[in-house]
């Protein structure tokens, strides 16, 4: 399941670059991920849905908001589409936030594969790699933007991982060298009885071991 973002910035408001990338009828525009866009009178929101073809497709199919929050976050996703190696389906997302000077959108692309298309992941990531910087230059001449480049290189997008910890930090010592050992309690010495016990000379002692030798005495003084 290839994913591939790429990051520009666009010398244009956040109200302006929303509002032309939630109106889908734009995306044929200047994105190479969608061919052509059916006329609508439905205005852009969460759940709509939009007649689209995919390039190289001759079939129309539908493109649906599943993501819209105004000035921040929106998400596309395409119909599932099948030939003979297996299926796709396509998900755009868009995600904005302001600068002094404009705007910083990352344009991500996702491509769920299944069946034998799974075994040409790497060529549809390069593909994309390819395409995208091509794509976000257009977008800022469709909006005329004084100043639009791109900021980073296509790259896999990585899932969130778990939540930092400091033995995750790099800088920290290895978690063998910082956390402490396994606590060795020292075995109780044995106590010597002050006088006899009633129950110690209970049995006689075995002939072979002298009671003179137990215990010395000491010459008098």
């Amino acid at each position: 399941m290839p994913e591939i973002s790429v990051d520009v910035h666009i010398g244009r408001s956040v109200t302006e670059v929303y509002d032309f990338l939630s109106d889908a009828r734009n995306l044929e525009l200047w994105f190479s991920g969608v061919d052509t866009v059916a006329e609508s009178a439905e205005p852009a929101g969460p759940g709509v849905a939009h007649v689209y073809r995919f390039p190289g497709r001759h079939r129309d199919q539908l493109l649906q908001c599943v993501a819209y929050v105004p000035g921040e976050h929106l998400v596309f996703r395409g119909d599932r589409m099948w030939n003979l190696l297996g299926a796709q389906t396509p998900v755009y997302s868009f995600t904005l936030s302001p600068r002094r000077r404009g705007t910083l959108l990352r344009l991500t692309v996702q491509c769920r594969l299944a069946g034998g298309l799974t075994l040409l992941a790497p060529v549809v990531a390069m593909a994309w790699r390819r395409d995208l910087p091509r794509d976000v230059r257009r977008l800022g001449e469709r909006l005329g933007a004084p100043h639009c480049h791109v900021i980073a290189a296509p790259r896999r997008v990585r899932l969130p991982g778990p939540a930092f910890t400091p033995a995750a930090d790099p800088t920290a010592a290895p978690a063998a060298l910082t956390q402490p050992g396994p606590q060795v309690r020292p075995e109780p010495r044995p106590q010597v009885p002050s006088g006899p016990h009633p129950e110690q000379h209970s049995e006689p002692r075995p002939a072979s071991v002298p009671a003179a030798k137990e215990r010395a005495t000491r010459p008098a003084a």
